[in-house]
């Protein structure tokens, strides 16, 4: 039985760059108890929406009206071995649904290096990693189900509401509460990750070929320095050969979490020292390479606290811009303790995707918790929209409509199917006023 009448305490965000105070916070504990919170709170003009895990840093799940908490819409609804595909309620996290579909032989085929998020809103917010061919979570999903504002249970997929589908897969809860997705899946597979630290001239006269050769492939550059760490992740018949306990953990629970914790702390505290460590870190890592299930591959545990803005760019456009980046961080006073993290996608077919219609890459850009982020944001902000480019939409951007409706060539697509399924915005927020329009 779900609590449909709990008075709601303040809701922050995981980076703690939101807060929101909604009337009520129900968690359902069906679809159906869902559809009639919807129904509630439109007869009461109430706005309602879902909020998962809270890794957006931007406020499209904030509400002054119902909040819903998925915490019982959970777990793998159905396997379906012969079309390839899995079911999975929408606020199952993706960590556990990774672990699911391993012990079942089972795998996505790619996935972001973040999984703590609720699939419903990694996928709404367009959450991807890094592909040659391979593109988002959205990309892969086959089929979902939609709470329409009317209190509908709808299913959509390319031959049911294949318009609905289309946008929905990448809705930024503007459409409706989405319950559950389907998601194509592969046998379980082996990759190998092949980290090696490479320098700055190296990467961009080389990213092309870097891109081409590897299913998987991204970087990270040490801003004051010239320094960068290369991931390249390729399919292989295996063996598991996992990093060493030891290995592993001092490079990914010391230097990444533990340590980088220090590093930042220190910095914020005192700014000047920054460049310095950055010489020093950025040559702490060493080459590595090793082999394991998708997952345990492409994720990494992300510990240390931060504010991030990313950034989506044509292809061809990525080492001019980086080059950019860097030139304006070296002339200005800007002390950048956390590295700039490059990755690409394929161009799909979502109306509001990042990647929609081109190739792709993204250019993130992050600072410590607490830390002033605003004059590195906006430097890197104008550089990325000279590009033509769209920002992530649960990452900090100052973007409006009127921008993206040139950005996106599809936007009055989904804002015409939005004024259909929602008129009265019974779904919506600051947030979604600001990046569609009223």
């Amino acid at each position: 039985m779900s609590d449909t009448t709990k008075t709601s305490t303040a809701w922050r965000n995981w980076s703690g760059t939101v807060t929101a105070r909604p009337a009520r916070a129900v968690t359902p504990s069906s679809v159906e108890e869902l559809a009639d919170a919807v129904r509630t709170a439109a007869a009461e003009g109430l706005k309602i929406k879902p909020v998962g895990t809270g890794h957006s840093f931007t406020a499209i799940g904030a509400t002054d009206g119902v909040h819903v908490r998925p915490d019982l819409l959970t777990g793998i609804r159905d396997i379906d071995r012969e079309a390839g595909t899995v079911t999975v309620e929408a606020g199952t996290p993706l960590k556990r649904l990774n672990v699911a579909l391993a012990r079942e032989g089972l795998s996505l085929t790619n996935m972001g290096d973040i999984m703590e998020q609720t699939v419903a809103g990694a996928t709404s917010t367009g959450t991807h990693g890094t592909g040659r061919e391979s593109a988002s979570l959205a990309a892969q999903i086959t089929a979902l189900e939609l709470i329409t504002a009317d209190g509908r249970i709808l299913t959509c997929s390319a031959k049911e509401n294949p318009e609905i589908f289309s946008a929905a897969r990448i809705g930024l809860g503007a459409l409706g509460i989405v319950t559950a997705i389907t998601f194509a899946v592969e046998p379980v597979f082996h990759l190998t990750a092949r980290e090696e630290p490479m320098g700055f001239g190296q990467v961009t006269s080389e990213f092309d070929a870097l891109v081409a050769e590897n299913e998987h492939f991204e970087f990270y550059w040490f801003p004051h320095t010239g320094n960068c760490n290369t991931k390249r992740n390729n399919r292989t018949l295996g063996p598991i050969d996992p990093p060493g306990k030891v290995a592993g953990w001092i490079e990914d629970e010391f230097m990444s979490n533990g340590l980088f914790q220090v590093v930042c702390s220190l910095g914020r505290a005192v700014p000047r020292t920054i460049p310095a460590i950055a010489k020093v870190s950025s040559r702490a890592l060493s080459a590595r390479t090793y082999t394991d299930i998708p997952y345990k591959v492409y994720t990494s545990p992300r510990r240390v606290r931060f504010v991030e803005m990313e950034y989506a760019i044509p292809r061809e456009a990525t080492v001019e811009a980086l080059r950019e980046v860097r030139a304006m961080v070296e002339r200005s006073p800007l002390k950048i303790s956390f590295p700039v993290e490059v990755r690409t996608a394929p161009a799909d077919d979502i109306a509001l995707s990042t990647a929609s219609g081109r190739d792709t890459s993204y250019i993130a850009v992050h600072m410590y918790k607490g830390t002033p982020y605003q004059s590195y944001f906006t430097a890197v902000e104008r550089i990325m929209t000279a590009h033509g480019g769209r920002p992530h939409w649960g990452k900090m951007h100052t973007r409006d409509a009127e921008y993206l409706a040139d950005a996106y060539p599809r936007f009055g697509e989904f804002t015409a199917l939005r004024d259909r399924l929602d008129p009265d915005r019974l779904f919506g927020n600051d947030y979604l006023r600001r990046v569609l329009g009223d």
